[in-house]
């Protein structure tokens, strides 16, 4: 039993009640864990993939076949595979067959430019990867340009039942584009069947603190870093959000929606899930139609996802008659959830016959997702939870490791077992991230604004990079967004900084318009005056800007950068 760190203050225990703080991790590797669940639960889905089930013994043996197959073509113990898939049982297969041989899966997302491929490929040191047909051009772009010695090429239809494979062929199928003949690839089912013929040793004993996977973030400064992350990581990561969820029982399903190359869809979504022996609906694109289709036929128990796609979820013309009485937990992370998009969204679950309200959870990539949750039966408006099992929040004055007073607002730091190997090649911003404090304990310095109360609850502000400083004031986006978000016309908003030679930077937000709303010059003046009456004269917006969408990044945050970028523009910078 690890015992409680009595040098860090945790005013957030009381409110665990009957819910252990302390876990013990077992030092076994990520498909380990996944195992256990199958020999317990054989017969139980491990997943549904567009209809076609997979029970927990079947796939464990899939799983093998793929190591096998890994091991055929050369692939050993600390090989970089990069994983270039949707949400598909593919992706699962390569993901926990890597670990089972002790090489590295380097998830990354498919929709990638070839710049950025080309990037992760080098960053990794990747020897193979596995991609798509529909994404083969952008490999094979990019393929002189790297020591790419395998490139394996699977279809959606490789993992669907004869009748399905034809449908799928009949319809998404005849728009993508045939492989040249001469193509320097191997492909899935091929690579799959070099598994059955394989003989000899595969599988490796693996640590909890060896390296299993890479996945990317923007980091403290911004640009893309490659963090390694280890077996202890996503097993502790599982086994904490089963212990502070409180509600993931054995035989339910997660509709499995955000993508297995980000950490709260490979980390929650999926491998938590496994270990809990639930069933993993795999969800390869999402799109507002299909979506409601889903929660009507398969009644999932738990949905997650980030605010975007909730907001998406209330603008749905298509869950009308669509009820939620299924659901047991819904989670939010990956960005921040306004005060106001959450009373929305919790309005919309009643209405629907949800018996639940969302949850919001915070984490960085760097501690592969999720590190604190609002609890169960317990709501701070406008907190973002607290602390996991075995997890310590501290908040610290920006560009120290000084502690500051309860309420007090300052940068968020962590500690605890989820917490990352370091950045790939990176030795300086690992070491500007994970720091030691005077307690003696390594902490993940977040790069993102918060505060603790009394109790321990945490509240997120921004990131530090993100604030706006105007007048020689601190803006801070994400408090006006809250703002804005609560006029009656306003389903979403965005704020941003803008150049200014006087102020340094003035105030601008972006808008979309719920539905009945017209963008024209009234609708802009109301929104003004609601502004005028709430916020500050110096943060005021000095424009609001109507958008049907906002850009979004590859994870479905609302990408501010792209926004920032385009008035740039158009000041000529």
């Amino acid at each position: 039993m690890r015992k409680l760190n009595t040098k860090i203050k945790a005013p957030w225990l009381p409110s665990y009640k009957d819910l252990p703080f302390n876990l013990n991790y077992p030092d076994i590797s990520m498909f380990d864990m996944v195992e256990r669940s199958a020999e317990i639960t054989p017969d139980l889905n491990a997943y549904d993939f567009l209809g076609v089930k997979c029970t927990y013994k079947d796939f464990v043996k899939r799983v093998h076949l793929c190591a096998r197959a890994l091991k055929s073509i050369g692939i050993k113990q600390g090989d970089r595979v990069t994983v270039c898939l949707p949400n598909c049982p593919q992706a699962l297969f390569m993901f926990y067959g890597l670990n089972l041989i002790g090489a590295l899966g380097n998830m990354i997302h498919p929709l990638s430019s070839e710049g950025e491929i080309e990037f992760y490929l080098k960053d990794s040191n990747s020897r193979a990867a596995i991609t798509l047909d529909q994404f083969y051009n952008k490999f094979e772009a990019i393929r002189s340009r790297v020591n790419l010695e395998l490139l394996i090429i699977s279809s959606i239809k490789d993992e669907l039942n004869i009748p399905l494979a034809i449908g799928y062929q009949l319809t998404q199928g005849r728009k993508i584009k045939k492989l040249p003949k001469d193509a320097d690839v191997i492909w899935y089912k091929d690579f799959m069947k070099k598994g059955k013929k394989f003989i000899g040793e595969y599988a490796v004993t693996r640590k909890g603190n060896d390296p299993a996977v890479i996945l990317y973030s923007g980091g403290t400064t911004g640009t893309t870093k490659g963090i390694l992350l280890s077996n202890l990581n996503f097993n502790a990561l599982a086994m904490q959000t089963m212990t502070a969820g409180d509600c993931i029982t054995k035989g339910h399903a997660m509709l499995s929606i955000m993508p297995v190359f980000h950490g709260f869809g490979l980390g929650v979504c999926i491998h938590t899930i496994l270990c809990a022996s639930c069933t993993c609906i795999l969800v390869p694109r999402f799109n507002a139609a299909s979506y409601a289709k889903l929660l009507k036929k398969k009644r999932p128990n738990y949905i997650a996802g980030v605010p975007t796609l909730f907001e998406a979820l209330l603008r749905n013309p298509y869950m009308d008659k669509v009820k939620l009485s299924c659901l047991e937990g819904v989670f939010s992370g990956g960005d921040s959830l306004s005060i106001e998009l959450k009373r929305k969204l919790d309005k919309f679950l009643k209405e629907h016959g949800a018996k639940v309200q969302v949850r919001e959870g915070y984490g960085t990539t760097e501690c592969v997702t999720a590190s604190c949750l609002t609890p169960k039966d317990f709501y701070k408006e406008g907190s973002i939870g607290i602390p996991y099992p075995d997890t310590y929040y501290k908040i610290v004055k920006v560009g120290t490791t000084q502690e500051v007073a309860y309420n007090e607002e300052g940068e968020i730091c962590l500690c605890g077992p989820s917490v990352m190997l370091g950045y790939c090649n990176n030795e300086k911003e690992t070491a500007d991230t994970l720091k030691k404090h005077d307690d003696g304990y390594t902490w993940l310095h977040t790069g993102d604004l918060g505060k603790m109360d009394e109790d321990g609850f945490i509240y997120f502000s921004q990131r530090i990079k993100r604030m706006i400083i105007t007048s020689g004031y601190n803006v801070y986006p994400s408090q006006i967004e809250n703002i804005i978000d609560a006029h009656e016309a306003v389903s979403m908003s965005c704020v941003i900084g803008v150049k200014d030679p006087y102020k340094v930077q003035k105030v601008k937000a972006f808008v979309v318009l719920k539905a009945g709303f017209e963008p024209n010059d009234l609708t802009k003046q109301s929104i003004l005056e609601y502004c005028k009456k709430n916020i500050s004269k110096y943060a005021m917006p000095y424009e609001i800007e109507f958008r049907k969408d906002f850009p979004k990044t590859l994870v479905g945050k609302v990408a501010y950068r792209e926004l920032e970028q385009e008035e740039l523009n158009k000041q000529g910078a």
